[in-house]
C-alpha cells in the first residue's frame, strides 16, 4: 500500500522536472468550451503553452500556426470529427509525428479501434481524471522532446561523417 506522502513526493518530483517542457505547446480541441476550460485547469501546472480550437477545421489551422507538440482531441465534433482530424494530421509528413490523444466520451471497443486505425497515439475517456491526463501529457511531451534530440544528434553525426569524407 502506498502512503499519501509518497504520492505527493512523486507529484513534486514530476513538477520539478517539468522545466524541460517550458517551450512546448499543447493543442486542446473540443467543441464544448467547458471541456476546454477543464483541460486548461488540469494542465495549468505544466509550463507549456496551451492553444485551443473548437472544431476540426480550426484545429487544422491551429496546427499549421502553432506547430503543437501534442494534440488532445475530442472525437465528437460538428463538421469534422476527431477521427477525420487525426487522419489528416497523420497522413501529412509535416504533422505525422505529432502525438494525438483522443479525449472522448465514446467507450465502445469499435470507437477505440477506429481511433487507432486513424493514427491516434492514445485515448482518454471522459470524464478525464486530472492525474491520468497530467501523467500521459508529461510522457508524450518528454518522448517528443527525446525524439527531437535524437533526430538532431543523428543529423549532426551524419554531417560530421560527411565532413570527414570531404
Amino acid at each position: 500500500m502506498t502512503h499519501p506522502h509518497d504520492a505527493s513526493m512523486a507529484g513534486a518530483a514530476a513538477r520539478e522536472s517539468d522545466a524541460d517542457l517550458a517551450d512546448m505547446t499543447i493543442l486542446l480541441v473540443d467543441d464544448n468550451p467547458q471541456n476546454i476550460e477543464l483541460l486548461q485547469a488540469y494542465l495549468e501546472e505544466l509550463p507549456c503553452r496551451l492553444v485551443s480550437a473548437t472544431d476540426g477545421d480550426e484545429a487544422l489551422r491551429a496546427v499549421e500556426e502553432s506547430r503543437p507538440d501534442l494534440v488532445l482531441l475530442d472525437i465528437m465534433m460538428p463538421r469534422m470529427s476527431g477521427f477525420q482530424v487525426c487522419s489528416t494530421l497523420k497522413k501529412s509528413p509535416a504533422t505525422s509525428d505529432i502525438p494525438v490523444v483522443m479525449v472522448t466520451a465514446l467507450n465502445e471497443v469499435s470507437d477505440v479501434e477506429r481511433a487507432v486505425d486513424c493514427g491516434a497515439d492514445d485515448f482518454l475517456t471522459k470524464p478525464v481524471h486530472r492525474v491520468e491526463l497530467l501523467t500521459r501529457t508529461r510522457s508524450f511531451l518528454r518522448l517528443r522532446r527525446l525524439r527531437g534530440q535524437l533526430k538532431s544528434t543523428l543529423a549532426e553525426l551524419k554531417s560530421l561523417k560527411d565532413g570527414m569524407r570531404g
